[in-house]
């Protein structure tokens, strides 16, 4: 099976696909690139990992072939975050950096996510160019160049590092820490057993904020749950806010580049929530202005904020490479997608769940209001608003422009009883209706399933736009 780039880097089955050999491969692919790429003699790369079965040897491997090849690796002690590895890129002034991480995926899979010297993950241009490197390795049936690890060590090749402490500092210049320190919030921190493990703590430690943490224990199957924070995963954190009478629980994915909420009644907030939320402050609270970036599955609710304050809004297809993008060329407030990776000014063009977990604390600070009054009132300024998403295995590949032809030449005429008034190609197919409501059709890029998106006025709106979405897609 050729190994081909998708939403966000390279993801496969453990022992089927992604294996030591074709890590290796991979690495030696990127660090020709990082090659052809770099503008100093001796270029550096970051190199990191999350909690996987192996991701610690499979960082390792990376970093034999980065030594092999001249490249100084800076490779982390300990899994840690994505978005951390992210911003030693910039922190070190790096060419690229490379993460072992399938993120949100099940445990069978791991990966390798691909990191750019803004810190970012690499624009679609640049992925492709990674493809080229290891397409041309495999025709010539050339093998990747490996070094002995310690040897790498002792020519100061491979360089051990903690990244923490410097991405603390910096999110500390972003956030209001003050704000959070004096507010004596009861915080239920869940890693999902994934690397952002620690994190919440670590940074409230010196705040009067109270924090209790799960599944924050190494277990790289993550108890048999995908580690995606979705209300249907976070089971565990309900209990654990109502035995710790906490205000909010903090739930981060795999590798803690998303978020999702609950409130102290145990309700999921969702990601759609939580940018709308973050808008609304930091325009109304800090007085921030920008241009807003959503993914074409995220929220309406931002499409009528970013109206309400007159601010310029983009919509981009699934992938926060693209909201990147975006990020590096435009004056952006803030970037998000409908999965929970959201980023603000001042920030890493990356989704992070740590950065959005500490900047909700700071808004339930500043506004002396709990979780479920903030989402009531966003509900009655641009709501209602309802969401669900249905993700439908595919037993085979599926032609994404054959579907999407097919999809806008059947397009409806009216849906839940509501007129069709668009239609967008601009990442699969999404209806868009009188009311504002929609329904979305997309292949994932990151597993093999077909996701169906909705957002309606009512609960009833959008199981009538998943079920007539289901049906179709089968069709």
């Amino acid at each position: 099976m050729p190994i081909r780039f998708g939403t966000d880097g390279w993801r496969a089955v453990i022992s089927d696909t992604f294996t030591f050999e074709n890590v290796r491969l991979v690495a030696q692919a990127i660090a020709d690139y990082v090659l052809e790429s770099a503008e100093r003699e001796q270029p550096e790369v970051v190199v990191g990992f999350d909690t996987r079965f192996l991701s610690d040897r499979y960082a390792r491997e990376v970093a034999r072939v980065m030594a092999a090849n001249g490249i100084v690796t800076y490779l982390t002690r300990a899994d840690v975050p994505t978005p951390v590895v992210s911003y030693s890129v910039v922190d070190k002034q790096a060419e690229a950096g490379v993460m072992i991480t399938a993120s949100h995926n099940p445990p069978r899979y791991n990966g390798i996510k691909l990191k750019a010297s803004f810190g970012g993950s690499l624009l679609p241009e640049q992925a492709c160019r990674v493809e080229a490197q290891l397409e041309r390795g495999q025709r010539e049936a050339r093998g990747p160049n490996l070094m002995d690890y310690g040897q790498a060590l002792k020519l100061d090749l491979i360089r051990l590092f903690d990244p923490a402490w410097a991405y603390y500092q910096h999110l500390s210049t972003v956030l209001d820490l003050d704000v959070i320190s004096t507010s004596e919030l009861r915080v239920v921190a869940d890693a999902m057993y994934g690397s952002g493990r620690g994190a919440f703590r670590d940074l409230l430690s010196r705040t009067r904020c109270h924090l209790h943490e799960i599944r924050g224990e190494m277990n790289p199957g993550f108890g048999g749950i995908h580690p995606e924070p979705m209300g249907q995963y976070l089971q565990a954190l309900a209990a654990a806010i109502q035995t710790q009478h906490a205000d909010v629980g903090l739930a981060t994915d795999g590798d803690a580049d998303r978020l999702g909420a609950m409130d102290a009644r145990g309700n999921f907030v969702d990601p759609h929530h939580i940018f709308a939320l973050a808008l609304r402050y930091l325009v109304e609270t800090r007085g921030w202005t920008g241009a807003v970036v959503k993914s074409v599955s995220t929220t309406r609710m931002i499409n009528r904020l970013a109206d309400r304050y007159g601010l310029p809004l983009h919509e981009t297809p699934v992938g926060f490479n693209y909201i990147a993008d975006v990020m590096l060329n435009d004056d952006v407030l803030i970037g998000g997608e409908e999965s929970g990776g959201i980023s603000i000014k001042g920030h890493i063009p990356e989704g992070d769940g740590i950065l959005m977990g500490m900047l909700l604390l700071e808004i339930m600070a500043a506004t002396q209001a709990p979780l479920h009054e903030l989402v009531e009132s966003i509900q009655q300024e641009v709501g209602p608003a309802h969401y669900a998403r249905r993700d439908i295995p595919l037993l085979r590949p599926l032609p994404k422009q054959e579907m999407v032809t097919r999809l806008t030449e059947q397009a409806p005429a009216t849906l839940a009883g509501e007129a069709v008034v668009e239609v967008s190609t601009l990442d699969g197919v999404k209806y868009i209706l009188a009311d504002d409501a929609w329904l979305l059709i997309r292949p994932s890029g990151t597993e093999p399933v077909l996701r169906v998106y909705a957002e309606g006025r009512t609960p009833a709106e959008v199981a009538a736009l998943l079920a007539y979405g289901e049906e179709i897609a089968g069709a």
